[in-house]
């Protein structure tokens, strides 16, 4: 079984708009066209996965992390062989060669850095089944590219008590904002390996949303653009080409906690060999054979408000400006994209879209 979970608490980001939270990560960054190269198959991955989860139901709404799928995935991939390598290779778009651990090891030491308004942490862990024979090589990669440790429990003994620590672990990490990442029934006594990536984000606004203006409004529903591509997004997001300007700003208070179980959609990327007891080739990582991938799953939560960290209904918030001239007004009002970016290394931390309160 391998579970994700992930945490976000921001204040505003406004797509196709200049991010403008204040304590940007600093920070030098490694091997800029390894780098490069890996945010743009990340963020590829984000863009098609964004369009498969909202293919099913278009009022519904949806909130992933790509970063924490991708490296969590990532890390498997150091333990794949053969078909299983290459079908996972493919569906995290990861087809340009080049060492990819070495850049998620850069990627991932640039993205805990943390500016005084800002605050990230990803942390990632492996918890694998004592019998399994995992081998040392394995390990020790997963702990000097991805900073994972694997322990050893006994889930075929002591199945409640591997689920409760492994859920305790996920609370420290994500300083008590996820209390249960692994629910009643989630891993049982054929539960090969846990792999659990916590990300938890926090950030405030460079202008703070007047709470007193916050009223509620009629929101309308209607299909999102349906051709967004990687591409458009980086053009769309150049720094560039972008211009500051003092515009009206009306928002809704959001809060989403979404959980998906993957399987299915990283079998349409392409990537099925994994989950096959008679194919999946992951000699890399336990001298055991014929050992699958039982599952994938993804849990997220964002929530959004005038500060960024209290729940709330659907209604519109208003950023307050007082100014003679008339602004621009930027309303959310229908279905939107929206995108958390670490704009350092150009890395799509959180993305979905809002379909209905």
């Amino acid at each position: 079984v391998f579970i994700f979970r992930n945490i976000l608490k921001c204040k505003r980001h406004l797509l196709l708009k200049e991010n403008i939270l204040e304590g940007s990560f600093k920070g030098t960054i490694q091997e800029p066209s390894l780098m490069d190269d890996l945010c743009e198959a990340n963020g590829t991955f984000a863009i098609n996965l964004l369009k498969l989860l909202g293919e099913k139901d278009n009022l519904r709404n949806v909130f992933f992390s790509p970063l924490s799928l991708s490296s969590a995935l990532t890390m498997v991939l150091m333990g794949a062989k053969g078909n299983t390598a290459a079908q996972m290779s493919q569906a995290l778009c990861l087809n340009k060669g080049g060492d990819i651990h070495q850049g998620f090891q850069s990627l991932l030491m640039e993205l805990n850095k943390s500016g005084p308004q800002c605050l990230l942490r990803t942390a990632n862990k492996l918890f694998g089944e004592k019998t399994c024979d995992f081998l040392p090589a394995f390990k020790e990669s997963c702990q000097k590219f991805y900073q994972a440790d694997l322990e050893e429990l006994s889930f075929s003994k002591d199945t409640e008590e591997c689920r409760k620590h492994i859920n305790d672990w996920v609370t420290e990490k994500t300083e008590g904002k996820i209390s249960e990442i692994l629910g009643a029934g989630a891993i049982g006594p054929l539960t090969k390996l846990v792999l659990v990536n916590a990300t938890y984000f926090k950030g405030k606004w460079n202008e703070q949303f007047d709470r007193k203006r916050t009223r509620g409004m009629t929101f309308k529903t209607n299909k999102v653009e349906k051709a967004l591509t990687y591409e458009k997004f980086r053009a769309w997001t150049n720094p560039e080409k972008l211009t500051k300007d003092k515009v009206q700003v009306f928002l809704p208070r959001l809060k989403l906690e979404e959980s998906y179980d993957l399987e299915a959609f990283l079998r349409s990327l392409g990537m099925t060999d994994a989950f096959e007891e008679a194919k999946a080739d992951f000699s890399g990582m336990s001298a055991k054979k014929n050992v699958p991938m039982s599952k994938v799953v993804h849990k997220c939560f964002v929530e959004v408000n005038e500060e960024g960290t209290e729940a709330a209904a659907a209604t519109a918030v208003v950023r307050n400006s007082q100014c003679s001239r008339i602004e621009p007004r930027f309303c959310a009002d229908h279905p939107f994209l929206f995108f958390i970016r670490h704009d350092e290394t150009n890395s799509i931390l959180f993305c979905g879209k809002f379909s209905s309160p």
